[in-house]
């Protein structure tokens, strides 16, 4: 019997951080107030951070456990009810001994590597961190594994600007070395749609190697930006 299921994952990068323009990967600033209504705004909460009528009926909520995005997930749980997996998966990449640097001097010292990474995914490795195929991996896998929700789940996950450029690029078919156009600013908000058909063989449910999977982005960055 032909199976068919949809799940809806509302793909949420954190707010502004405290540090100023730096390089965030492992380091754990707070967000900002800003940060916080930026967050605020994307969920559709209102001035006094409780549900509004346009708020989505989150099933699941998913978060990276650095604090730039697991205090709003939590607050998120705390107003609908729902637990978090917090869960290192959706981490933002390591960036090693970049981790912090100002972003002016990390453009210099790291121009070569994304010179490369431009031809070959494989070159962009930080220097004791994650390499980006090794991140590249991990995140995908992360986002498999929504694949196996039940049918009519609508899921929040909220992540890092990096993450966000493994998925939505994977999602538009796009190179992912290729994916700067796409204008992740904070606080970013995507909605994907996700349709899971397999075979199911003697009642005890879908084969995951007979699945096919089709992912399509119903919109990007739908939150307003807020500036001040």
């Amino acid at each position: 019997m032909s199976v068919h299921k949809k799940i809806v994952v509302d793909i949420l990068r954190h707010g502004e951080p405290e540090g100023g323009d730096i390089l965030r990967g492992r380091v754990d600033p707070v967000l900002t107030d800003l940060g916080w209504r930026q967050m605020q705004k994307a969920a559709a909460l209102d001035n006094q951070q409780q549900l509004s009528d346009q708020t989505p009926s989150w099933t699941h909520i998913i978060s990276s456990p650095l604090q730039r995005c697991a205090g709003f997930a939590e607050l998120v749980s705390a107003r609908i009810g729902q637990p978090v997996n917090e869960s290192e998966k959706w981490l933002e990449i390591d960036y090693g001994d970049w981790d912090g640097m100002p972003i002016e001097k990390w453009r210099t010292l790291a121009a070569g590597q994304f010179r490369e990474f431009r031809k070959d995914m494989s070159k962009l490795a930080p220097p004791n961190g994650e390499d980006f195929l090794t991140f590249k991996d991990r995140i995908l896998g992360a986002w498999q594994e929504l694949y196996e929700l039940e049918d009519g789940s609508h899921v929040l996950v909220v992540t890092h600007g990096g993450v966000m450029r493994v998925v939505l690029p994977s999602v538009l078919g796009m190179p992912l070395n290729r994916s700067f156009p796409l204008h992740i600013p904070f606080a970013c908000l995507s909605r994907i749609c996700i349709e899971v058909k397999g075979e199911e063989h003697g009642g005890v449910g879908v084969e995951v190697n007979s699945q096919k999977i089709s992912s399509s982005l119903l919109f990007h960055n739908g939150a307003e930006y807020i500036t001040d």
